[in-house]
């Protein structure tokens, strides 16, 4: 049977029986969500080239660029069997479900031999530069300049909420590049080299002690003819399908909120404020949550999915500490998970953009009055 054509029980199971040979080896990672701490950087890094030397890095992702070739179901299966266990299944998600799908949908073939296989093998650590400081959730009135030059762009501007952009090399980066454009027009979508001195990134703490966000600031950094992604001029298209591309992680994200709920049910017993709590989180958040994350990833209910599991994470990392009392907010995992999930209704769009977007897409409501522009 050819690589290729390996069902997806036969995969589960090798998978299973590779992740707990790890886990007993001492080797495998804890899962640690879509943002990389930078404390655990080695670690990770480690286990993610653990992972592809065992052919389980990028199991949808070409064959030929380092991947398995197989189906979005296999990758599933892996996804779900790490999330069983409450493992790693891949080190760095701007570099696995942004970038990496954006090389995949839009590379050449180039871009795709230069990129591809690092990214797997943890050789490559990818950021994200599209919000800015007047621009975040509305992503369409960025700012920062790419100005034609001798073999490429000079880019000027700031980017801010840039996870890990301290440990990366790589950078999708959306910059204007026709001023005259209006709106999303005018935008382009880059592969950009962080490894520059025109490159300033400033390391922003937050009130979990942590620095895993950053605020970039662009002087005259070089981007290359060869890393423009998609057409000139058109990289809102490519950022919108990549925004959209995380069907793969869907499977793995039910269970885990399932994992969440059994502890939820698990405490109630505790007392009854604490089972009226658990009621409403089970019934009416866990509920919702449970459904959506069977949707097969439909990138239109994406806004609501967002939405539901944000707010559903905050209710509960509230509750744990609710229930835990004041010497669970020390030194817990519980107490970082309260102090984390707040900034979780920013990234990624506030929840404020994603109830407009419900609403006005999906309900079909009137679109939300724009503020009277002066002059």
């Amino acid at each position: 049977m050819a690589a290729n054509d390996v069902g997806v029980d036969e995969f589960r199971a090798d998978a299973e029986r590779f992740l707990d040979a790890s886990i007993a080896d001492g080797v495998a990672f804890k899962a640690f969500g879509a943002i990389l701490p930078p404390a655990i950087f080695e670690p990770t890094r480690a286990w993610q080239r653990r992972i592809f030397e065992a052919g389980f890095a990028g199991v949808h992702w070409p064959a030929e660029h380092g991947g398995r070739g197989l189906s979005s179901d296999h990758a599933a299966a892996w996804a779900e069997e790490c999330a069983r266990r409450g493992v790693a299944s891949y080190m760095n998600f701007q570099g696995f479900i942004l970038a990496g799908a954006a090389i995949i949908k839009f590379g050449t073939d180039a871009q795709k031999e230069r990129y591809l296989r690092d990214t797997l093998a943890a050789d490559i650590i990818w950021c994200q530069l599209f919000s800015e400081p007047n621009s975040g959730s509305d992503l369409a009135s960025l700012q920062t300049r790419a100005v034609a030059t001798d073999g490429g762009w000079l880019v000027n501007g700031q980017k801010v909420w840039s996870s890990t952009a301290q440990l990366s090399d790589h950078a999708i980066l959306m910059a204007r590049t026709d001023p005259d454009e209006p709106s999303h027009r005018g935008i382009s979508f880059f592969l950009f080299d962080m490894n520059q001195e025109a490159v300033d990134v400033r390391p922003l703490k937050q009130m979990t002690g942590d620095w895993e966000f950053c605020e970039v600031f662009l002087e005259d950094a070089f981007i290359s003819h060869d890393d423009l992604l998609g057409p000139l001029n058109a990289g809102w298209s490519v950022a919108m399908s990549v925004l959209a591309d995380e069907r793969a992680s869907v499977g793995a994200a039910g269970l885990a909120l399932q994992r969440q709920l059994t502890d939820v049910a698990d405490m109630a017993g505790i007392s009854q404020s604490a089972r009226y709590g658990a009621v409403d989180l089970m019934s009416i958040g866990g509920a919702v949550g449970r459904l959506l994350s069977r949707s097969g990833g439909d990138p239109s209910l994406g806004p609501l999915t967002k939405l539901a599991r944000t707010e559903l994470d905050r209710g509960l990392t509230a509750y744990m500490n609710d229930v835990r009392g004041p010497a669970g907010m020390l030194n817990s995992e519980a107490g970082q998970a309260f102090l984390y999930a707040p900034g979780m209704r920013v990234a990624g769009g506030t929840s404020e953009i994603q109830r407009n977007l419900v609403g006005e897409r999906m309900l079909g409501l009137p679109r939300e009055p724009k503020p009277p522009t002066s002059g």
